[in-house]
């Protein structure tokens, strides 16, 4: 009979029994000392290099300290790391305690991660006592609450624990789908540990279910992931020999002994890893003696059975003495092999290893066919109560498998709804947002385009009335040089006639005639002298300038002083036809000069304030200075009066200059070009100066 033989798992078992606490925690210098110490004391109980009774020792100190008078919060993180400990010891009894309490007190304090990893605590110790249902309902526990914490990485290493579980009883299917859905999860993390473990797994598997091609693939695809890790380690070896496993099952030997080879040529695996350097060596002397190839034969078997023993692998040295058994047996020496079957049988029984036993059965019914009844009995016991039991574990990962499928769906569905109302929250906020800046945008624009209608309005009624006083003022003008006319050419003349005339009647001799018409003469000269004057007065009137304009900067002036104790002077060119400037120039000019006015008042503390008007080519050069306290030109802040300065001549394509340092009083000059008016351009800006003084 066909010596089976096991895949390599012993890794993966270790690798399973990895916890994300097995690290030593780094010692804060600034916790209180009995929690250093507790700390301390549970790694030291860790330590493998010490021996059982020390490490007992620290791990019972530690624990009667937590007992004592520890908060919940830090005894929940004690009783986490002493279960652990103890599992690790190991200690049945103390790590079920303090497990238990572990659980209850995250329970309590709600720390989910501890939880979950007592769950994992738990379950690795049922499955290091061969309790596989047990083992996966408390994988399935802590995949729970990993998924719940959106923890990825440890529930995909949840799943390949309850993937390992389910290959324990044989169901491969299961654990094939198990394993897959734990490398969805781990490639997007770049987990090249855990997605090696995961493909070896389905390596192992695959194989089982006579899949050959399959298993190598796998088998490939674990060595490739393998590759990626920085570190040295032994687990390519363990994939050789995986493959030489493969190989072996199909009975091809000689392809199979280059690979076992391999891991027996391995630079000092021997001490790295002697449970795989024992394994390989039994594989491939049991290769070469189904190849006929019985050199180092049996010597192989021994040696090999020599290391097992001496690191006592129960599991392995089961394994090794069946095939011992079996190359006896063909060699005929049937009471030697006989012996080695018992041997494989009883270390069979010690290791739990069902699978072995079975083989050893029928191994033992051949080779005591006086027996083989007795054996073939026995061996059908066992396999129907392993059969009934792998099938009511089968049912019963089915049925947590549910129970846990349906936890997760719920769980994804809360996180869906809780997002869903997340985003409409998000949505209303937002949508409220977007209709009050639309409205309120809206309230500004309808505000703007009525200020804008309304300057348009009020610049055209301006331009009405501008052009109205204009005519006014032109027809005034043309009255009195008309009665000045008038009066020179008309009465003047006719009174100049009637003098003329008395004149002559003054030759008369007599005295009264002469007294009467010198009388008359004298009034006629009067009243010419008196429309004389008048005539010249309104003839003056007629012709000479009014400045407007000049007036509205005198009355802003006037109206500075009598409002603040500030005294003024205002000079300006009297050449410059000032009036007959743009109104643009004329608006914005007399804004500047308002708002500088108001800034001198407001910030200056100023007692003088000076304003002069200028000409320079084709410039106007307008100057405004006051003896205020001054500030810095670098730190001072533009307000929005100096900021529509700046867009106002920036309008008028000017440009404006301050001077300014602190006690030295502050001068603001602008240049302005002269513009030719318009014809509505006329005076414009006078009516809005009104506007302005009368508000």
């Amino acid at each position: 009979m066909m010596c089976k033989y096991v895949l390599i798992l012993g890794s993966v078992f270790f690798i399973s029994l990895i916890n994300p606490r097995d690290a030593v925690p780094e010692k804060n210098p600034a916790v209180p000392s009995t929690q250093d110490s507790v700390l301390t004391w549970i790694e030291e109980g860790r330590n493998s290099t010490y021996s059982l009774e020390k490490r007992a020792a620290f791990l019972r100190r530690a624990h009667i300290v937590t007992e004592a008078d520890t908060p919940d919060s830090l005894k929940t993180k004690y009783f986490s790391r002493l279960s652990l400990a103890y599992l690790q010891l190991p200690d049945s009894l103390l790590f079920r305690e303090t497990n238990r309490k572990t659980i209850g007190l995250a329970k309590k304090m709600k720390d989910s991660v501890v939880h979950a990893e007592a769950h994992w605590d738990l379950a690795i110790f049922y499955r290091g006592v061969a309790i596989p249902d047990s083992a996966y309902y408390h994988y399935g526990e802590a995949l729970k609450l990993y998924s719940a914490l959106k923890n990825d990485f440890n529930t995909a290493r949840m799943l390949y624990n309850m993937a390992v579980v389910q290959a324990d009883v044989k169901d491969y299917t299961g654990s094939e789908i198990t394993t897959i859905r734990a490398i969805e999860l781990l490639k997007p993390l770049d987990k090249y540990q855990q997605l090696y473990n995961c493909y070896n797994n389905l390596g192992v598997i695959t194989n089982e279910l006579k899949e050959h091609d399959r298993a190598i693939q796998y088998f490939d695809m674990a060595l490739e992931y393998l590759s990626k890790l920085d570190e040295e380690n032994t687990l390519n070896y363990e994939i050789l020999n995986n493959i030489g496993a493969v190989y072996q099952e199909q009975r091809f030997h000689k392809k199979a002994i280059p690979y076992f080879q391999q891991v027996l040529d391995a630079d000092n695996l021997h001490t790295k890893d002697p449970p795989l350097f024992a394994k390989a060596m039994n594989n491939i002397a049991y290769s070469k003696f189904k190849a006929e190839d019985y050199t180092s034969l049996p010597g192989l078997f021994t040696k090999a059975i020599g290391i097992q023993d001496s690191i006592k692998d129960y599991t392995g040295i089961s394994r090794s003495y069946f095939c011992l058994a079996e190359f006896q047996l063909a060699q005929g020496d049937t009471v030697q092999a006989m012996a080695q079957a018992q041997k494989a049988k009883s270390y069979s029984e010690q290791s739990s290893n069902n699978k072995r036993l079975l083989q050893t059965l029928q191994l033992m019914a051949r080779l005591e066919p006086q027996n083989a009844l007795a054996y073939t009995q026995r061996y059908m016991t066992l396999n129907d109560s392993l059969i009934q039991e792998e099938r009511k574990a089968r049912n019963k990962f089915a049925r947590i498998r549910f129970e846990t499928d349906e936890f997760i769906a719920e769980n994804e569905i809360l996180t869906r709804e809780k997002q869903l109302w997340a985003g409409i929250a998000v949505g209303l906020l937002l949508l409220g947002l977007a209709i009050y800046i639309i409205v309120d945008q809206r309230a500004k624009n309808q505000k703007l385009r009525f200020q804008q209608q309304q300057q348009a309005s009020n610049q055209e009624i301006f331009n009405l009335m501008l052009s109205q006083k204009q005519k006014v003022e032109e027809g005034k003008k043309m009255e009195q040089k008309r009665i000045s006319e008038e009066l020179h050419d008309g009465v003047l003349g006719k009174m100049l006639g009637a003098r003329m005339l008395l004149t002559g009647l003054n030759k008369k001799a007599d005295d009264e005639a002469i007294a009467q018409r010198a009388r008359a003469i004298s009034a006629l000269q009067e009243v010419e002298g008196e429309v004389r004057s008048i005539s010249h007065e309104l003839s003056h009137a007629a012709y000479q300038k009014i400045h407007n304009f000049i007036h509205s900067i005198e009355d802003l002036l006037k109206s500075l002083q009598e409002n603040t104790s500030i005294a003024h002077s205002f000079d300006y060119d009297d050449t410059v036809d000032w009036d007959g400037l743009t109104g643009d120039i004329k608006i914005n000019l007399y804004r500047m000069v308002q708002e500088t006015l108001q800034n001198s008042v407001k910030h200056a503390q100023c007692k003088n304030v000076s304003v002069d008007f200028a000409k320079e080519e084709n410039d106007l050069l307008i100057t405004i200075a006051d003896d205020g306290q001054g500030f810095s030109i670098k730190r001072g802040k533009k307000g929005i009066g100096m900021r529509n300065i700046a867009s106002r001549i920036e309008k008028l394509g000017g440009f404006w200059d301050i001077t300014s340092a602190k006690g030295e009083g502050t001068t603001v000059s602008f240049r302005i070009p002269i513009k030719r008016p318009t014809t509505f351009e006329t005076n414009e800006g006078q009516q809005e100066l009104e506007e302005v003084k009368t508000a």
